[in-house]
């Protein structure tokens, strides 16, 4: 049974730096050492935020992206990712109403809000305003009528009167500030080339951050209100996004390459192929849904660290390698020459991205890595980020030929050379390019995916794998 009246609260801000990430982590965490199960949620593609809200909740950080996975699956995925909860907080992303270039509100925090049903908390930077802070507001809340701006929480103010003078200017508007924030310089998450540091390669100070924002959020929001007015979000239409259905609407697709679906997902567990997926410091970039799909299609997904662990898991017969900082770790990655070695001579399914290309790569910044593609890598000064549409330009275990999916670039690295004889995909917006590598059973590229977007992803991927055999 589909609880479709979630109590949820989005978290925005008129620009980037603002304190969302203190506020909605801080919210997540104080509502769970309350007592509440809370669903945490991100808006967009960040990978980073999510692994500091499993931190404050204790489950997994959840992605809403209408450009990677459609906006008609955002409703299903979010109900998938609350269910069982008392309350889900969604981090939004840059400002409320910034979403992907040229397409207007299309990946907008304000679209997915507006989606959900669900009340807006706009966490404003006051250090430099006055009464100002009112005509921002006003603006905010007046500029798209369809969207509910519930109340405000202050940030960086200076003093008790500082707080007063914004309070008075906001009840002019008529919106309640429900929260005031000091300018505690202590809580703030570093940042280096790609933004914030992942929680996974800052264990002790990433926890000590959620627990410094918990009691921030406490101290200084009233935690009753917010629960109030979360609790004012009307029922969601639909059902929740289920990984099994989903394998099985997919199935037909794969149907060339696949065997007997008794032999996979019906099978017996000693029958069903093992997915080796690289986790840890060095790959940390992973959606949630991705494990769930390649288990509903049949697999036992097996988590390894590349850093640490010397061999694939007993009885892999396939790999994901997706994405994460492999840069920073690219001499303690080359130091585990076992592993490296076997991944070499792996000749069942691979799935890379971003990390994992350059995982397989020959050379990582001079460093030896796997070598399984005629490929260096290195560092660049160079950001690519962005989305990007893309067809699959060959067969491969993950795509077949002509599969139209939408992804995201992330990275300042860079491979000669850039693809291989057969590329991965051809880009088709913003610009025309080719990219990435299809060798045998490997498809590797920078493009990072959202499976659920397109299970046939999961579903043919597991079925190559249980259709491997070593020759």
């Amino acid at each position: 049974m589909v609880d479709r009246t979630a109590a949820r609260l989005v978290i925005a801000a008129p620009a980037s730096g603002s304190g969302k990430t203190t506020v909605a982590t801080g919210l997540m965490a104080a509502f769970t050492g309350a007592g509440l199960a809370v669903s945490p949620h991100k808006v967009g593609p960040d990978y980073i935020d999510p692994g500091y809200h499993a931190l404050a909740t204790g489950r997994p950080g959840r992605n809403l992206d209408p450009y990677l996975c459609g906006p008609q699956r955002v409703a299903p995925l979010f109900l998938h990712g609350a269910a069982g909860c008392d309350l889900a907080v969604v981090e939004g992303v840059m400002g409320l109403f910034d979403g992907a270039t040229g397409h207007g509100e299309l990946a907008s925090t304000a679209q997915v809000a507006t989606i959900l049903r669900a009340p807006v908390v706009l966490v404003v930077d006051a250090s430099a305003q006055a009464r100002s802070v009112a005509a921002l507001v006003h603006g905010f809340a007046s500029f798209d009528p369809r969207l509910r701006l519930g109340a405000v929480v202050l940030n960086k103010v200076a003093s008790a009167r500082h707080e007063r003078i914004l309070r008075d200017a906001l009840e002019e508007v008529g919106v309640p500030c429900l929260g005031a924030l000091g300018r505690e310089d202590d809580l703030v998450v570093p940042s280096r080339h790609l933004g914030l540091v992942p929680a996974a390669e800052r264990d002790a100070a990433a926890r000590l951050f959620v627990r410094s924002a918990a009691a921030r959020v406490r101290e200084s929001c009233d935690l009753p209100a917010l629960l109030a007015l979360a609790r004012t979000a009307p029922p969601l239409p639909g059902d929740a996004w289920d990984p099994d259905a989903e394998v099985d609407a997919a199935a037909e697709q794969v149907r060339p390459v696949r065997r007997s679906r008794t032999g996979v997902r019906g099978g017996a567990p000693a029958s069903r192929p093992v997915v080796a997926v690289a986790t840890g410091p060095a790959f940390t970039f992973r959606y949630a849904e991705q494990a769930e799909l390649l288990t509903a299609a049949g697999a036992v997904v097996a988590a390894f660290d590349p850093l640490t662990d010397e061999a694939l898991p007993p009885g892999t017969r396939g790999a994901v390698l997706g994405g994460g900082f492999p840069e920073l770790h690219a001499e303690q990655l080359s130091a585990n020459n076992s592993l490296r070695q076997e991944i070499a001579a792996l000749r069942a399914p691979v799935a890379a991205e971003c990390a994992g290309l350059l995982y397989l790569s020959r050379t990582l910044d001079g460093h030896p890595m796997c070598g399984r593609l005629p490929v260096e890598a290195r560092m660049t000064g160079r950001l690519t980020l962005g989305y990007r549409e893309a067809v699959a330009l060959a067969d491969s275990p993950l795509a077949a030929q002509g599969t139209r999916m939408r992804g995201h670039e992330f990275h300042r690295t860079a491979v000669d050379p850039p693809q291989g004889a057969a590329a991965a995909w051809g880009f088709t917006q913003p610009e025309r390019k080719t990219e990435g590598f299809v060798d045998a059973n490997v498809h590797a590229s920078y493009l990072h995916l959202h499976w659920a977007a397109e299970p046939s992803l999961a579903t043919r991927f597991v079925e190559r794998c249980a259709a491997w055999t070593c020759d």
